[in-house]
């Protein structure tokens, strides 16, 4: 099995992620280490983006317009809730939604393997 090496490019990569409040974007993660000096490219940084998603360092979403967007995450399962003004995100315990997804996928001859629950809606900073 082999193992991805850690650069300086995906360590400025996770530093830069972990700064952000809510999912990003390759390219706005990318402009945000530019403005600080690196030159890193935006290949590496989707790269990067896409070994910390693996590595479950990183979540990952499609937004709706398609675009795949990314937060630094605790280990674990678990589900978020995300402003769509603002971008904020925050992680939620799965609670009940397992056994009702559970109850779901049997009711209708499934055996789940995985699932990913995003609720979207304002946070209470722009819901004005």
């Amino acid at each position: 099995m082999s193992t991805k090496r850690n650069t300086w490019q995906k360590d400025a990569v996770r530093h830069a992620l972990s700064e952000s409040t809510g999912f990003v974007s390759a390219q706005d993660l990318h402009l945000v280490l530019r403005n600080h000096g690196s030159t890193i490219g935006l290949a590496t940084v989707y790269r990067a983006l896409a070994e910390l998603a693996q590595q479950q360092e990183a979540d990952s979403l499609q937004s709706t317009n398609g675009e795949t967007l990314f937060r630094a995450c605790d280990a674990g399962h678990h589900h978020h809730l995300i402003c769509t003004e603002c971008g904020k995100a925050v992680e939620i315990e799965a609670g009940n939604i397992e056994a009702w997804i559970a109850q779901i996928a049997s009711q209708h001859g499934f055996s789940p393997t995985s699932h990913t629950v995003e609720l979207f809606g304002k946070c209470v900073n722009c819901a004005d």
